[in-house]
């Protein structure tokens, strides 16, 4: 049975503390690249994972090496911001059509970016934490999930929307930007921590 006050909870905890996470970040430079649809399902897989591992794990996730983490995330993060600036469209104010990227690759790279970017991530940590605290896997689960998949949406539909007000450039831009210090700040939490 699903406690309706449980899912309620967890859903408010994990919304407010995912929105100002850089998954928000990810999701907009996603949605502002490639068909929103295809985001979403491989972000959405990506975030369902983490939460099945969260509630089955438990508060065991604690215990995971936060430096390995953060430097990996500062890696792909780097990375990404490196591959935003140095690419070269033929056409950079047009978003590529769904016909030039299939389902799989767009889907494939959200997850995959999700998957690792988000390992032992606060809320992660925290949907353990509160599995662990109100042993109820599915009410937990279900608020979790529907918290990120919420955020997640903001982020790629944010993208959509200001892709018709300001140039691919610019934006292209401001995230490379954003990226590279998200890039920095996960290996100096990884070196300091």
């Amino acid at each position: 049975m699903i406690s309706i006050t449980v899912t309620a909870l967890v859903f408010g905890v994990i919304f407010l503390a995912e929105l100002p996470d850089k998954t928000a970040l990810a999701g907009l430079v996603l949605g502002t690249r490639y068909r929103a649809s295809y985001v979403f399902a491989g972000v959405a897989a990506a975030f369902l994972l983490h939460v099945v591992l969260a509630v089955a794990a438990g508060s065991v996730l604690t215990l995971l090496p936060q430096q390995i983490v953060h430097a990996l995330t500062g890696v792909l993060f780097l990375g990404g911001a490196a591959m935003l600036l140095l690419k070269k469209d033929d056409d950079e104010e047009e978003v590529k059509k769904p016909a030039d990227q299939s389902f799989w690759k767009v889907a494939g790279t959200g997850f995959m970016l999700i998957l690792v970017a988000e390992f032992g991530d606060l809320t992660q940590i925290m949907t353990a934490n509160l599995a662990a605290r109100y042993d109820d896997p599915v009410s937990v689960g279900l608020g979790a999930v529907l918290g990120l998949w919420a955020v997640a949406g903001l982020g790629i539909v944010g993208g959509k929307a200001l892709m018709k007000r300001v140039p691919l450039r610019l934006i292209t831009q401001i995230a490379a930007l954003l990226m590279l210090g998200l890039g920095v700040w996960s290996l100096w939490e990884a070196v300091s921590g």
